[in-house]
């Protein structure tokens, strides 16, 4: 059964490849027409050369996680560099 394992997971990672290819929409991918892609992960996916490239080169960057908000420091908040020249002027 061991011996069947790469097979199984260059299978595995081949169909990956070409399902999430064909779930891309068109706009989205990079580099190449998504039908060139489709052309690639069939053609070199048995050597692994197709979807490792669909993965590094040609797949859509996804969103960072978070809701795509990006942490700001406080020195470089508007709106808490505002409160604290609010709270200076109730001081005085």
């Amino acid at each position: 059964m061991l011996r069947y394992l790469p097979f199984l997971l260059v299978l595995a990672l081949w169909i990956y490849t070409f399902i999430d290819c064909l779930n891309t929409p068109e706009k989205e991918v990079r580099k190449l027409p998504k039908l060139a892609w489709v052309f690639i992960i069939l053609l070199f996916g048995q050597v692994l050369i197709g979807p490792i490239a669909w993965l590094a080169v040609g797949r859509p960057r996804r969103a960072p996680a978070g809701g795509g908000k990006r942490f700001v420091a406080p020195d470089d908040n508007p709106e808490f560099l505002r409160s604290l020249r609010d709270d200076d002027k109730k001081d005085e």
